[in-house]
This record gives C-alpha cells, structure tokens and sequence, in this order.
C-alpha cells in the first residue's frame, strides 16, 4: 500500500454518495497546512454555531441537522442491536458493518461543514467534526496532536476519547476484553476527515477502555503512511488495493441500502416515504395500458410524476403529449383534443390533428380535467371507451392507440355527487388513482429538493452561491407550502437571484412576497450550546432576530432591519452580527454603509 492514493470520486462510493453530486470542495485550494495541539473554541464553526444547525420538529416528529435527518434514541437500544448483530453475523462482519455506518455518519457531517462554512480554514473544519461528534452524543474528543501538510497531503492525527457510548454499551454486554470495540466512532473519524480533505485518511484505535485501557486512543494518518491498512480497508469494504485499483462498491450497497434516488427516475427528487410509495406505484402500473388518474394539490409535481410513468411505460419511444384542460377555453377544448378539419369554422385554413393523434402510440396526459365542462367529458369519454376520434368538421372517425393519464387537485367523487362531474367518466379515470401528498407531509424532501433546485439556479443564472444559512433551513422546514414543490422551487429562484455571490441564502432573500411564517421548530439556543441546563426554544421566536417581513416591503428594508437588529442584539460588536446574519465581516459592513448605518453608534 505505500504510495498508494484513492480519488476523491472512489471516497463518494464508499460514503454512498451520489457521483452526480457536485464534490465538496475538499483540497482547499490556496491554504496552507496546519499543525495543532488543542481545539480553540472561539473558531467558527464553533459548539454554538453548530448547535443551532440542530432543529427539532416534535409537531411531526422529526430531528434536523441542517439539512439531515437525524434520529435520537436510547443508546441501551443501539448497544442491542450490537449485540444482535455480533452474535448473528459473527465479530468480524458486525465490526465492518458498524464502521460503515460511522463511516456514513462522519462523510455527511464533513459535507454539511464544507457546505455551511464554506469559507472556515482547514484546521477549523477539521476540529469542527470533534465538535459534532460530541454533540451528537457520541464521544467527546481531546485532541492530542494534529498535522496537516498542504502540498502533500500527508495528515497525521492523534485523540483521546471520552465517554464513549460505544463503549458503554459494549463493556455492558461483554464486560472488558481484548481488543477495541469503538468500531462506529472509527469509521465516523475516517469518514469525516477523508470526505473533508479528498483523500483516504484511516483511523485507528490503539488503545480502548473495552480492551482493559484507561481511556480510547485514536491514530489518524493518510493511508499511504499505514503499514498495514488492509484490515481497515477490509471493514470499509475497500479490500487490499493497490494505486491502480478500479473504483470501490459502495458503503450503502454493502448495506443493502440505496441513495435517496437509487433506482429511480433521475428526474424526480424524494426520499419520503410517500414519495416512494408513490414511485412504487408508478413502476406497478408502468408496464401495463391502465389509465391512471394522479391526485392531489397544485404544484405537488403530476405532470413529473406522469412523465416518469411514460419513461418507464413500454411507450417511452412515442410521444407524451400534455393539455392543461383550465387553460383551453370551452369553446376551443374540443379542437384541441380531437383535432379541426378545413374549413370547419371560420378561420380553419388548414387541416391540423389533436392531442389525441399527435399522442398515438404514446401516453396523452391532461392535467385538470375536472375543469373540462360536461359536454367535453361526453366526448372525451366517448373516445376512451372506443378508441377513437373524429375531428371537429370531419366525416370519418379515426383509430388512435394512445394511453391516458390525468391529474387533477379537485376532488372528482365529491364533483360526482354535485353533478358536475360524470360518474361514467370518473369510474373510467379512477382505473388506477395515485395521490400524491403534499410537501408539508413530506418534510424528508425538502432538503432534497432544497439542493437540486440550488444547484439548478446557480448553474442556470451562473451563480456562486454556497448554500442556505441556518435560519433559512429552519424556515423552509418549517413553513406550509401552500404552493408545495412549486413554490419552493420559485422562493429558491428568487433567493439565488438577489442573494450576492460567495454568501448564504438566508431568510429575507425567500420570504419576500407576503408568505407567513409560522413557529413550531425548535433548536438549540447559542447561549445554551455549552449548558446542559440549556432550555429549548420555538422557532424564529427562539431570540429577538425576527423582523416581520411586510407584503411589497423591499429588499432593500428588510436588509437594514435586519442587520441594525443584529448589530443590537450584538451590543455593536461586527464580527458576531455577520455570524447572526450568516454573512462576512466585510459583507456586513459594506451592506451598513450601503443602508447609512452607524455601526460605531449602535448599542443593546
């Protein structure tokens, strides 16, 4: 293995993540190495910082790091399922599998870092995941000695760790032995600081409390300067690997877990569980002729969900073909489905086909079709039923092959019972319904959706944005979408367009345009980020930063209440307003002279 490297694109298999994903910048590019022998607690991010990226939705039960879901339970209850593991899959296997999982763990918690604090210097990113590993209640991290060569890239490591659960709950069950059992806060370790500086850096306990130690030591060097690494590359399922080996398979296969969009349309983003179960039901009735009819309310994502249908139907290669049935007037919907011949009315020059012919062989998708008047619903039922189509000012019928698929965000049996829907028409739409909820019932998506609409933007208006700041995650979580994927889609359009190049999204920049925000999320005060005793606080109400952003208020205003609140809040001091405000020192200045404000006169 000496000289050996693996690339930054072999790391993003074994975490698992996606080699669509942009890479986070992980080399730092320009900085200088680093060489350190403590942690300094005044460097951002610091424990407050990263305690308010920790967000608690108890109304639907859901935890948030940032952007990441996270789960708190009962260390006892992961120490069994250790237990059953080991004795189900034997020492060894268990072993890797848990490192695997810490590996998991510690390459998101380097993604969020690099994302959140683009701009930290390397040794402040690499002691920030001590930082995280301690709050998330794993272990607390005293560093002995760290040192980080730039140019080469060579990183050596050493840390003591306290209070391990890990270890708690493996002495617990098999008292004190030979060997180290900090397997997930290994492979937590060799996960963060690998995905965090684009190289493979292993881990290693020589010393653990489960083994007889006084306390758990841990080794981190780059792979090349390990003598032995294959049994570590074992556990990662990396094997022994010489420089030219072919990329690895991934940490989540090896889980028998996939990524948030594995084995799905490429074009649809959703990890929920209502968003897969939808898919599933796309892929069921994908193969066969049945009509299907999506549910649910505007800009819940039909038509993508329709279009994924076509794809995966054995009529991908034909055309989909889509009418907005609200857009058409009454008048010409009929022209539009079925076509027009010469001469029919005034103005008909030329012959020219409808959706249903220009949809023959594939799929024709009309969308709102509970809007269609009764009149067109007898003619559109009439060609459901025989498969067949006669053109407004025709004489001859003529045989189209077409699949249809409709959608609709109105609710057609009660439409039935009112009488304004035919009953014979629902009962031949409804062959096979899928409702798609809306996204204030599928929280898990929103961090997904978040990226990919972040992503789309910055490429599209050519943008250096980074990402959102923690106020702006908060709020997205937990705000209502009553326009649901759509608007999200537009308030994050909005945010890339007026947020500057180099800064975070943050809330001002989205809400703009007369949303209310409501309160329910709760997060970790700064304040209390160091004291257990620390109370929870609800949502923006949590400190006095809320500023009420009034319906056709200007960017303008709501950036100067915001930063002369901040600088309030901050007694004047610079620095800890811009951190309020998730911006840059210089940022916050150059903003306060654009606003005419006196940074030097303001006090609490």
């Amino acid at each position: 293995m000496p000289g050996s490297r693996i690339s930054l694109a072999q790391l993003m298999q074994v975490t698992g993540v996606s080699p669509s994903t942009p890479p986070v910048d992980a080399r730092f590019p320009g900085q200088r190495g680093f060489e350190l022998n403590q942690v300094d607690g005044s460097s951002h991010p610091t424990l407050a910082d990263l305690s308010e990226c920790l967000f608690f939705s108890p109304g639907d039960g859901r935890i948030w790091l940032q952007d990441q879901r996270m789960v708190l339970m009962h260390a006892e209850a992961m120490g069994s399922l250790r237990r059953e593991l080991i004795e189900s899959m034997g020492l060894d296997k268990a072993r890797g599998l848990l490192t695997r999982m810490g590996y998991m763990s510690g390459a998101r918690d380097a993604e969020l870092i690099r994302r959140q604090w683009p701009d930290a210097e390397p040794s402040v990113a690499a002691m920030a995941g001590t930082r995280l590993h301690a709050l998330e209640g794993q272990v607390k991290v005293e560093v002995v000695r760290v040192r980080f060569d730039a140019a080469s890239g060579e990183y050596q490591g050493e840390f003591i760790w306290h209070n391990s659960s890990e270890d708690d709950e493996h002495i617990a069950v098999y008292g004190v032995g030979g060997s180290p059992a900090c397997w997930m806060q290994t492979g937590y370790a060799t996960g963060y600081v690998s995905t965090l500086f684009g190289r493979l850096i292993l881990f290693r306990e020589v010393a653990c409390r489960s083994a007889g130690d006084a306390q758990c030591r841990v080794i981190g060097r780059s792979v090349e300067l390990w003598e032995d690494p294959q049994e570590d590359l074992r556990h990662l399922q990396l094997g022994d690997r010489g420089p030219n080996a072919e990329p690895v398979a991934a940490t989540a296969e090896a889980l028998g877990e996939h990524s948030p969009t594995s084995g799905q349309d490429p074009t649809l983003v959703g990890a929920s569980s209502a968003f897969n179960a939808a898919f599933h039901m796309v892929r069921r009735v994908a193969p066969t002729p049945a009509t299907v009819l999506f549910t649910g309310e505007s800009g819940v994502g039909k038509e993508m969900f329709a279009r994924s249908l076509h794809r995966n139907s054995d009529r991908a290669a034909r055309p989909f073909v889509a009418i907005n049935c609200a857009a058409i007037p009454e008048t010409l919907i009929e022209s539009e489905l079925f076509g027009v011949e010469r001469g029919a009315f005034t103005g008909a020059g030329a012959s020219r086909p409808g959706r249903f012919e220009r949809a023959d062989g594939g799929t024709l998708f009309l969308d709102e079709i509970g809007t269609l008047s009764l009149v067109a619903q007898g003619k559109l039922l009439r060609a459901l039923q025989e498969g067949e189509i006669e053109r407004v000012g025709g004489t001859k019928t003529v045989k189209v092959n077409v699949r249809v698929v409709a959608a609709t965000n109105e609710h057609l049996r009660e439409a039935v019972r009112k009488g304004s829907f035919r009953e014979d028409l629902f009962y031949r739409l409804n062959v096979f319904p899928i409702h798609l909820p809306p996204l204030r019932e599928r929280s898990d998506d929103i961090p997904l959706l978040m990226q990919h609409f972040l992503n789309h933007y910055r490429e599209r208006y050519q943008r250096e944005v980074p990402g959102f700041s923690q106020r702006a995650v908060k709020a997205l979580f937990n705000y209502g979408f009553p326009g649901n994927i759509r608007e999200l889609q537009n308030l994050i359009e909005r945010a890339v367009i007026m947020v500057n190049d180099g800064e975070l999204i943050d809330v001002h920049q989205l809400f703009r345009g007369g949303e209310e925000l409501s309160e329910g999320v709760l997060s970790l005060p700064a304040s209390a980020a160091g004291d257990a005793g620390g109370r929870l606080v609800g949502g923006t109400e949590s400190s006095s930063s809320h500023v009420s952003l009034t319906p056709g208020q200007t960017l303008g205003g709501a950036e100067q209440e915001w930063i002369a609140a901040a600088l309030r809040r901050s007694a004047g001091n610079i620095a800890a307003a811009a951190r309020q405000l998730g911006i840059t020192r210089a940022t916050l200045l150059y903003r306060a002279k654009q606003h005419g404000i006196e940074v030097g006169r303001i006090r609490r």
